[in-house]
């Protein structure tokens, strides 16, 4: 499977975006195509590979621009944006300098305001409507793209707000010149029924709104600018003995660079001399700096404190845990949410609907009601400018990018926006109790000798354990290191999953492992929950393992289950003792004993059982079962393969990011229902409202004027609304 992301120009509605994306995915090998209208982006995952010539072909032929979007390059969307933004507050002033002056000739007279002799409609009618026409054409023509886009769009088959607002403000346009004409020949009183007023505050007041529009959207895109803006251009090269400032890109992994006090740190890497305290925040959320020494990892974008450190370099570019995070929001910001369906249903038949509409509301008017040819024009055109597909567009992705960017800020990355909608619907979380609920750190006790002395017993031990990645392994390093015994070399190592390990040390047959382990090999042992070594066949010590509890994991499990969560615990200890760790937090449901290719088993038969399972684990054995999961959670401090796996990622080692987590999925797909509901809403009122209902039972008539105002902020108020996010707080309960 492909996967590619193209930038795409000329979008202004849900409905261009729903044109890209049928146009995509009518071509041969696309599995699925999915355009963002609030990050302008096309995601394309294909069978085989398509050229970027096709898929620019394919667009174009849509009506828009597309070029292919590299990670590398990102940092140039915000500036986009910000150029467009400028560039349609510019479009207004400009129009408004000519929208004013129209807007007091045409409608002074009517209001009592003064016109000069030589603008009276009734002496002067040629002069008048003239002038109208001369201030007219100047915002026409810095208008321009909504009647290439949206007519472009109409003919194509593919109607969207352009269009309606090209057809709109033309009726009032084509009608205006008319009049105009009529004036010319002598029929002065059509310069009192002239539409050139309509046409350009229509024309200004939408400029108006996407202007603010574009604004709210960069606003959205504010987590993604923060981490582009983490990113380092040049970094200290050490190379024969001397240090030499060069740009990053030329930094190559296994260089030496070298990172001066207060400077961010150019590339991933590995202290390999010195000490500092480093700022990593911006990338985790976790305000403590955290202090570096050598062997010690770090990332990009961090800040360093008051110490020099010399670092080799593990990773550049875009394999860095700055550029992978900055991969992960976009990739979530990018996805749609499966809401996001129900407005794409809409907004494909929504442009079609609407045209229809306006035009039998002129028909009703003019034809069945016997209103003058003007009235039912002037209502057909206020149906076409008060529709908004924009805010159905605009509704689900903005909530989601924001949702996802405010995740980011707190060192909680989702994958996608469908795992930000599905979280708060997970009935069951199962933990990994090592390394989730635990610290992952555990320490050898309980030592009890059987035959031989204490050190021999553990240097035994610990040499047959040196081969193996096991947290009981390190455990049982570790109290050798702290003794300073040297290890022997081992040979015909062997791990055995879920049980321990064997192998040869010094000609002796080592086992090391569980009671199970012991008994398959003939050993009778009298405590299964404790560990054992055996020599050549003879039990030789006991001992045990303890896994101090993570701080939070407690309140992390009382606040799940506060919200109606249920939670279970698998893990590889023997029951006694998973059942006091369980205890101990609170959790619901043990399963002891887990081998783990057992896991992903135990998760199938809880979403058998009607369960929407969420998995939480960092190891490399968790990764199946959180692949098998309906949400994968992976903890930050977890392994590559565990984090790969997980749909979810919690950057910090702190369980109650879970919590955070949760709070925000139920934030932000409550703001897109309110976003859709309100859209929606708009649209179901409005419409009617500007059609004349009110009006055919006594009330007023919706002048197309207003309609182009409501019209414009209506889609602004959708994109305020999903920015509220940033300031919704994420509790620790």
């Amino acid at each position: 499977m492909t996967k590619d992301t193209y930038l795409i120009e000329g979008m202004t509605c849900a409905s261009c975006a729903l044109t890209v994306e049928n146009a995509v995915k009518n071509l041969p090998d696309v599995d699925q195509a999915s355009v963002n209208l609030t990050t302008e982006k096309l995601t394309i995952n294909s069978e085989a590979p398509i050229t970027s010539e096709t898929i620019e072909r394919v667009v174009s032929e849509a009506g828009y621009k597309a070029s292919p979007y590299h990670p590398e390059n990102s940092q140039s969307t915000p500036v986009r944006q910000e150029e467009h933004a400028r560039a349609l507050w510019h479009q207004f002033v400009w129009s408004a300098l000519f929208t004013i002056p129209l807007l007091y000739i045409a409608m002074g007279p009517m209001v009592g305001l003064p016109l000069p002799q030589f603008l009276s409609p009734i002496t002067h009618a040629k002069f008048f409507v003239g002038l109208q026409l001369l201030l007219t054409l100047p915002v026409i023509y810095m208008g321009k793209s909504y009647y290439t886009n949206g007519f472009r769009a109409l003919f194509r088959g593919h109607p969207n707000m352009d269009s309606l607002v090209a057809v709109a403000t033309s009726a009032a346009l084509l009608y205006s010149i008319f009049g105009f004409i009529q004036v010319f020949r002598g029929a002065f009183h059509y310069a009192g029924h002239l539409y050139f007023e309509s046409a350009v505050v229509i024309l200004t007041l939408i400029t108006l709104g996407n202007y603010f529009e574009s604004r709210s959207k960069s606003s959205t895109s504010q987590a993604i600018s923060k981490l582009l803006q983490l990113k380092v251009n040049e970094a200290h090269l050490i190379k024969d003995d001397s240090t030499k400032l060069v740009p990053v890109e030329s930094i190559h992994v296994g260089d030496l660079v070298l990172i001066k006090p207060g400077e961010k740190v150019p590339v991933d890497g590995q202290v390999v001399q010195g000490s500092s305290y480093i700022d990593e925040s911006m990338l985790t959320g976790e305000s403590k700096p955290n202090q570096k020494n050598q062997e010690d990892p770090v990332y990009t974008g961090t800040i360093n404190g008051q110490g020099s450190l010399t670092v080799q370099v593990t990773k550049t570019g875009n394999e860095t845990f700055l550029a992978q995070i900055i991969g992960l929001v976009e990739e979530a910001q990018g996805n749609k949410a499966p809401i996001a369906k129900i407005a794409d249903i809409v907004s494909g038949k929504f442009v079609p609907i609407v045209m229809i509409l306006a035009l039998l509301t002129a028909i009703f008017w003019f034809f069945v009601m016997k209103e003058t040819f003007t009235f039912s024009l002037t209502t057909a055109i206020a149906v076409l400018v008060i529709a908004c597909p924009c805010a159905l567009g605009l509704a689900t992705p903005t909530a989601i990018m924001v949702g996802s960017g405010r995740g980011a800020e707190n060192g909680i990355l989702f994958k996608g926006g469908d795992y930000l909608e599905n979280l708060h619907h997970v009935h069951t979380i199962v933990f990994d109790k090592t390394g989730t609920i635990t610290q992952g750190k555990p320490v050898l006790t309980k030592l009890t000798i059987f035959s031989g002395d204490e050190q021999s017993v553990l240097v035994e031990m610990a040499s047959v354990e040196q081969d193996s990645e096991h947290p009981i392994s390190r455990a049982i390093l570790n109290k050798a290191k702290e003794e300073n015994l040297n290890l022997l070399p081992v040979t015909e190592f062997e791990s055995i999953t879920g049980l321990g390990v064997k192998g040869m040390v010094d000609k002796q047959a080592i086992l090391v492992g569980n009671s199970r382990l012991m008994e398959d090999y003939g050993l009778t042992v009298e405590d299964s929950s404790l560990m054992y070594m055996a020599k050549d066949g003879q039990l030789v010590a006991s001992f045990n393992v303890a896994d101090q509890l993570k701080e939070d994991s407690k309140a992390t499990i009382q606040a799940l289950k506060a919200r109606g969560i249920k939670t279970v615990m698998l893990t590889g200890d023997q029951e006694d003792t998973a059942r006091e760790i369980a205890d101990a937090v609170g959790i619901d449901q043990v399963y002891s004993q887990v081998l783990p290719d057992q896991k992903e088993a135990i998760i199938a038969s809880l979403q058998k059982d009607g369960h929407t399972v969420a998995m939480i684990g960092d190891g490399i054995n968790d990764a199946p079962a959180l692949a098998a999961a309906d949400i994968g959670i992976s903890l930050g401090s977890g392994t590559d393969i565990a984090i790969e796996a997980a749909d979810v990622i919690l950057m910090k080692p702190q369980m109650l990011d879970l919590v955070k987590a949760i709070q925000l999925s139920q934030a932000t797909i409550k703001v897109v229902k309110e976003n859709l509901f309100w859209a929606f809403i708009y649209n179901i009122l409005m419409i009617p409202i500007a059609m004349g209902v009110l009006y055919l039972f006594g009330g007023p008539l919706l002048n197309p004027m207003l309609a182009g105002l409501a019209m414009s902020f209506s889609s602004v108020s959708v994109v305020l609304n999903a920015l509220r996010l940033k300031a919704i707080p994420l509790k620790e309960k």
